[in-house]
């Protein structure tokens, strides 16, 4: 067990050492309030995320308080985690990950949102470890089924390569191009 926690520990430090921008303070507030994010998404009865989903997503990016605005020109950002399964089917110790991205536009408005990812194919989480995914620019990116009547469908048919789940507070009105 002591064993199993220290491996974790280390994963943990040789993520803080490749990304030296982030304190410890800011990733385990970070890792906290994306454990909480996750749960409350997961949990929503009325909005429930098929398991089928969970069971086979590569990877899952959880970004709590993603800020978007715009006037004409508009900028999304957001701090977050990223875990991905091993070859051995385990998930990976959490990574901090900062989502960031501009627009233009007619566009008008303020929003901010706890975005959930769910990564399904190999490209998918490659592209997103490789740092060349975009949030709204690509067509592999689909609002993910919820309810229990999209667990029944999902169990076969998950053809998209990102699934999203969000909650948003604001107004947010327009056409952009990410």
């Amino acid at each position: 067990m002591t064993g199993a926690v220290s491996a974790v520990l280390v994963a943990a430090l040789g993520t803080i050492v490749h990304r030296p921008t982030f304190a410890a303070d800011d990733i385990e507030a970070r890792l906290r309030r994306a454990r909480e994010v996750y749960r409350e998404l997961i949990q929503t009865p009325d909005r429930q995320i098929p398991q089928a989903l969970q069971d086979q997503c590569k990877c899952v990016a959880v970004f709590p308080h993603v800020v978007k605005a715009a006037f004409g020109v508009g900028g999304r950002y957001g701090k977050g985690v990223v875990s991905c399964r091993t070859e051995a089917g385990l998930w990976s110790p959490p990574a901090p990950f900062t989502l960031a991205g501009g627009s233009w536009g007619f566009q008008i408005g303020a929003e901010a949102a706890d975005v959930v990812l769910f990564f399904m194919t190999d490209h998918g989480a490659k592209s997103l470890l490789e740092s060349k995914f975009t949030l709204g620019a690509s067509a592999a990116l689909a609002a993910g089924p919820e309810g229990r009547a999209a667990e029944a469908e999902t169990d076969i048919k998950l053809n998209a390569e990102i699934y999203s789940y969000a909650r948003a507070k604001g107004l947010f009105a327009g056409l952009s191009l990410d």
